[in-house]
């Protein structure tokens, strides 16, 4: 779903099919999908309405250990005389 939303497939407002259609889907239990459900609504990602199901709420924000490790990373490129291409270049050659 955080890949949804990111690439803009997923747009806010949109609902998201019940815990249990989506864990037929994936085959897995209907258990597993709330968990998920519950951690995307704590990450502020999904809202639940009652009697609505739950709905995409936001356009996801970095997750907060992201950006610190990538605060991390730019600390020591810089000490180490890196520049934004290299960093750039760096993460493109890893992913």
């Amino acid at each position: 779903m955080r890949q949804g939303v990111a690439s803009g497939e997923l747009a806010v407002g949109e609902q998201l099919p019940p815990a249990a259609e989506l864990a037929g889907a994936l085959a897995v239990d209907r258990n597993t999908v709330l968990v998920a459900y519950r951690q995307l609504r704590d990450e502020g990602l999904l809202e639940f309405r009652r009697g609505r199901g739950a709905r995409i709420a936001s356009a996801m924000a970095e997750p907060a250990a992201v950006t610190e490790a990538a605060q991390a990373l730019v600390a020591v490129a810089r000490r180490h005389g890196l520049g934004r291409g290299d960093l750039i270049r760096l993460i493109e050659k890893l992913t």
